[in-house]
């Protein structure tokens, strides 16, 4: 909800500011239609010079890239092209998702998946690739939003565990699925290290900090302190195994990773590492490749899944409310 209020605030000051200052030109004098003409370019302005700011300290910041990965001017101005997109599309996801697509109503099934979104956003963050795992025939999906955005690892892991248990009960699987973008891949890691990772069959992190990232210096925050490179937090959830109880996990990431550098804390010991190209971090969870190979692993999941689910969770209709 934070989230959410936030781009609100954002938007509504930034239009009301923008609105005053056309209303004074045009007392002045100025043509109205030059100001409603360059309300759309005045946006992308912004937006473009956002993305470009998580481009140039990621570049800053790179991981030694191999000659086979680098990519010339056209693919670059996509990259960032299909960046900006993926944020604008997001940002819009996050603003309204509380009129998005809720979770799925209590019914068996024997693998439910669980979204888990990365810091400073929401479930909505997370909408294209529901969205598309639904289309390709991947149910029940469930989101969850956690909180409060600048609290602890730690916090959103026990919130995830909550979750978890709902939609088990929900759903009389043995075990969910998650697929976590960027923090989330972490949120979901701790939760393995916190609870019972017999709960989860697989951890598909995508755009995952894994050692952190120097974007993290940029912000304040418990969460984002835990995501700054070489802090104490990062170094005890990497000692050992990488997902104890023996919950396969696949890590996703980019050479090209916009707001995770270096780019290689994407690859994790222990984890079945899928280096992708010419993507960047939010374009991740809106990119058809990152889909197809998202519902590869969920669909491996079901096809292991244990078949005795429970036939009826209506129990959990009154106390799991699957928020």
């Amino acid at each position: 909800m934070i989230t959410a209020v936030s781009l609100w605030f954002v938007y509504v000051v930034a239009i009301a500011l923008y609105v005053s200052a056309a209303f004074v030109a045009v007392a002045k004098g100025a043509n109205p239609w030059w100001y409603v003409a360059a309300a759309p370019l005045v946006y992308l302005t912004v937006l473009g010079s956002i993305t470009f700011l998580w481009f140039a300290l990621a570049w800053l910041f790179r991981s030694p890239r191999p000659k086979e990965v680098r990519i010339g001017l056209s693919a670059t101005l996509r990259l960032f092209w299909e960046e900006m997109w993926a944020i604008a599309g997001s940002s819009r996801h996050m603003a309204l998702y509380r009129f998005l697509p809720a979770d799925p109503p209590p019914t068996p099934a024997r693998a439910p998946v669980l979204l888990v979104h990365g810091v400073l956003c929401n479930a909505g963050s997370m909408h294209g690739l529901r969205s598309a795992l639904v289309a390709r025939d991947i149910h029940p999906v469930y989101s969850l939003s956690y909180g409060p955005p600048l609290g602890s690892i730690e916090e959103f892991a026990d919130q995830l565990a909550v979750k978890i248990d709902a939609i088990l009960a929900a759903t009389g699987a043995r075990r969910v699925a998650i697929v976590g973008h960027s923090m989330g891949g972490l949120v979901a890691r701790a939760y393995l290290r916190r609870h019972d990772p017999a709960k989860v069959s697989t951890v598909v992190t995508i755009g995952t900090p894994h050692h952190g990232s120097v974007h993290a210096w940029l912000f304040p925050g418990v969460c984002l302190g835990q995501l700054r490179p070489n802090n104490a937090w990062l170094a005890e959830l990497n000692r050992g195994e990488a997902a104890p109880g023996g919950v396969r996990v696949v890590s996703l990431w980019s050479w090209h990773d916009s707001m995770v550098a270096a780019q290689k804390s994407g690859e994790l010991d222990g984890a079945v590492n899928i280096a992708l190209s010419g993507i960047g971090h939010n374009a991740l969870v809106a990119n058809p490749r990152v889909f197809a190979l998202v519902a590869q692993e969920l669909k491996r999941v079901a096809q292991t899944a244990p078949a005795d689910t429970s036939s009826a969770p209506a129990a959990a209709a009154a106390s799991a409310q699957i928020a």
